[in-house]
């Protein structure tokens, strides 16, 4: 088997050091997830491109998190789980909406539990929802925009979920503070 290379800013190919500098710079650290992806810059630079386009959305602090975690918690990754706590802390989102999203319980709001419903919907169906169930998240004060929205993150989250479950990113130092597992 081959393992996947941890890159630093002295190994990693010239083309992806850019992404790792800004996030040393930012982060005071290069997260195990950059330097998986440095591997192949172009990934790199498209999950990162993507992360900064879906913050960049109409979404609100919480419901980011309802997406991400929701995906992360449903493609059980035991690297964004933790990370996606940390930020959400970062980002003063309430920390029993977290743990909600961690442990698989409803949403305390009719809007973000049909947030999350969508967001499930669209990951277990491959994107294939239902007229109802589109209906059903229009109803919560949703519109077509904020659909595109979730498809946005769950292309993040797919990128990042997939390379750690390949590569088995240890979970950073910084989160272990959140280490989850499926229950």
């Amino acid at each position: 088997m081959t393992d996947f290379t941890f890159h630093t800013l002295e190994t990693a190919p010239e083309s992806a050091k850019p992404v790792l500098e800004a996030a040393q710079a930012n982060m005071g650290r290069i997260p195990g997830l950059f330097a998986i992806m440095a591997e192949s810059p172009e990934i790199l630079k498209a999950y990162t491109q993507l992360q900064q386009a879906f913050t960049s959305t109409s979404f609100d602090a919480e419901e980011l998190t309802v997406v991400w975690q929701t995906i992360n918690v449903e493609h059980e990754c035991h690297f964004c789980v933790p990370a996606h706590t940390a930020i959400a802390h970062s980002m003063n989102v309430d920390p029993a909406l977290t743990e909600a999203l961690r442990n698989k319980e409803p949403m305390p709001t009719p809007k973000l539990q049909a947030l999350q419903d969508l967001t499930l919907t669209l990951v277990r169906s491959r994107g294939n929802a239902t007229d109802a169930e589109l209906e059903a998240f229009y109803a919560a004060g949703y519109s077509p925009k904020q659909v595109l929205e979730i498809i946005l993150g769950l292309s993040q989250k797919v990128i990042s979920n997939y390379v750690n479950h390949v590569a088995k990113t240890p979970v950073d130092e910084a989160f272990k503070q959140f280490e989850w597992s499926n229950k």
